[in-house]
Parts: C-alpha cells; structure tokens; sequence
C-alpha cells in the first residue's frame, strides 16, 4: 500500500480526492495546510505528496523546497494557474509533475501510476531515504551529496537496511545476507561493530540515532524519518 499526502485547502477537492485514492488502495493522509503537512510530512513514511501550491498558510512552493533538503519522495503539485512561469517555478523547486485545475481524477490517477512506476524502475540503482542517496550500481553513498566512504561491509548491511525501510531486521536475517563469501568470518559481534560504525558516518548524533535504530533483543530497523 502507498501511503499520499494530499495538502489542498479545499475541502471538497481534498475528501474527493482522498475518497477515490483510497479506492485505488492507497492510504491517504490529509491536510487543509502547511502546518498540518509539516506534521504528516515529519511523522510518516510517505511514497507521493500532492500538493497544492495556494494554502492558507504560504504556499506550496516553500514546503516544496522545505521538502527537497530532506528526502527525495515524490512531488506533484496542483496548481489553478496554467501560467508557465510558476510551472517553471514548480519543477525547479524539485517537483516531479504539476496538474493544473480542474483535472479529471483519471488523469491525476494516470501522474501518479506514472511516476510510482518511474520511482521504482529507478529504485534497483538508486535508494533514497532522507538525506542518504546508495547509488547500488556504484556502491557509494552520498550523505547531503558528499559521498562518505564505507567498507564493503558496511554498504552491504546499509544497503540491506535502506532496502527494508521500516522492517524490523533480525540479527539472524542480517547474518544470512552478510555472510562473506570469501571466508571472512561474520558474527554478532561484527554486526554490532559495523551498525555502530555506519551510525557514526551517517548519523548526525550517533548517541541518538535517527536512521539505524535497535530494536531491543531483536535487531534493528531503519527509519526513513531519519532526518525529518
């Protein structure tokens, strides 16, 4: 299931808008402005905002920008204005598609196939998760676009973790997919090494981390929040 963050001020567009997507099988968080997408935005793990770029409150195209220094999720915006100075103005902000009012939900259903398609054609080369981009082909990662060097180690379990988004990773399950293959001995024990390391290069308090987070007796789980 996808979860959408629909921010539109207008009421009935946003309960019908919301009513069709969660049809399609989606779950769809809701907000009448940016106060309210602030909150949804730091608090949930999101695949696609919607959003409209005249609120109460500012406009889209601050959230937007607020929204491109953190992560890399999916942007469409709405907007009643088919000028093509503020399309312009929408795509260079980061936005990924715009629609203009009024729309027929077919073709704003049609954008958002379209791009959640896109987005993972490109997920085999690409994971981004707040401000941490693996590049999978490469095998580097960029952490505020300043690539950080890791052992082989460590890409392998940070790219298993970034992967699993959300899951509780036992330590059982990182054993099996960390084993080397050329004989290097893998235990418990590196693991712990090796997330305190990762939690070191990546984290902006390593004490408190925000991304790679243990589960007590279990394991660990990765936090797209990270730096939300």
């Amino acid at each position: 299931m996808k979860n959408i963050l629909l921010v539109e001020d207008d009421e009935s567009l946003n309960r019908g808008i919301s009513f069709k997507l969660n049809k399609e099988g989606m779950k769809v968080f809701t907000a009448k402005n940016l106060e309210e997408g602030r909150e949804i935005f730091n608090n949930t793990s999101l695949d696609l905002i919607i959003l409209d770029i005249g609120l109460p409150d500012g406009n889209g195209f601050e959230f937007c920008s607020e929204i491109r220094k953190q992560s890399g999720v999916l942007i469409i915006f709405l907007t009643a204005c088919d000028e093509e100075v503020d399309i312009v103005t929408g795509l260079d902000m980061g936005a990924d598609d715009y629609i203009t009012k009024p729309f027929s939900f077919m073709v704003l259903m049609s954008r958002i196939n379209a791009l959640l398609r896109r987005n993972i054609s490109s997920s085999s080369s690409k994971i981004v998760s707040g401000n941490i981009a693996f590049y999978t082909e490469e095998m580097k990662v960029l952490k505020d676009e300043k690539q950080i060097d890791l052992s082989k180690t460590e890409l392998r379990l940070l790219k298993y973790l970034m992967i699993n988004n959300g899951q509780i990773i036992k330590k059982e399950q990182l054993l099996n997919e960390l084993w080397d293959l050329d004989g290097d001995f893998v235990d418990s024990n590196t693991i712990a090494v090796n997330i305190r390391r990762l939690r070191e290069k990546i984290e902006l308090n390593p004490s408190k981390p925000k991304y790679i987070k243990t589960v007590r007796g279990i394991g660990y789980i990765w936090s797209e929040g990270g730096v939300k």
